[in-house]
């Protein structure tokens, strides 16, 4: 069992939770108004909007050391949901790993909704967690939360690939963003 600690407590930062205590880990939340509560995790996840990132990290500097730090964000344009806001040969969770260089980053989450987490299924499919990184321990670690709670989980290699896992969630949002597919919907992957 891991210990998490979760900064962020919207709609992802409670679905994510729920997972972890599904599989008998320990679980904090941290909010904005939790400042003075240090981050105990081994395991710390990111369920921020991209642009509060840099806030956190900034707000919690030396507490992501030695942990392993999950991004979970999608750096989408907000205002017009038309493009990512980070270079085309980048990605979020890459910007993240070069401002944490003692922790060991991880992409994952950002290809499903709230609602397929809490739920557990795409339809009737079960939820597939996508996970990246450069470090193998960090992706078994995170593999073991998600699996403990019934969910799928596929290791897609590198922190390379989170730029194209950022853009399958740009298209998830969007197309739910249009009412083109429910929130409550998604991708699923049958193997």
């Amino acid at each position: 069992m891991a210990q998490i600690s979760i900064i962020g407590t919207g709609n992802m930062g409670r679905a994510i939770s729920a997972v972890a205590a599904k599989g008998n880990n320990g679980v904090e939340m941290l909010g904005k108004d939790d400042l003075d509560k240090p981050v105990t995790g081994d395991i710390v996840v990111l369920a921020v909007p991209y642009p509060a990132v840099d806030p956190v990290l900034a707000q919690r500097s030396g507490q992501f050391d030695n942990r392993i730090v999950v991004d979970i964000t999608n750096p989408l344009n907000f205002e017009t949901f038309d493009s990512l806001t980070v270079p085309a040969d980048s990605s979020a969770a890459a910007e993240i790993a070069a401002k944490l260089p003692r922790s060991r980053v991880l992409k994952a989450f950002n290809t499903t909704f709230a609602g397929t987490l809490s739920e557990g299924a795409v339809g009737p499919l079960t939820t597939t967690v996508l996970i990246a990184g450069d470090d193998a321990d960090a992706k078994a670690a995170l593999v073991g939360v998600v699996t403990a709670a019934g969910l799928k989980a596929i290791d897609v290699g590198s922190l390379h690939r989170a730029r194209e896992m950022e853009a399958i969630g740009f298209l998830q949002i969007s197309l739910a963003a249009n009412e083109k597919v429910p929130w409550t919907g998604g991708f699923g992957i049958v193997n």
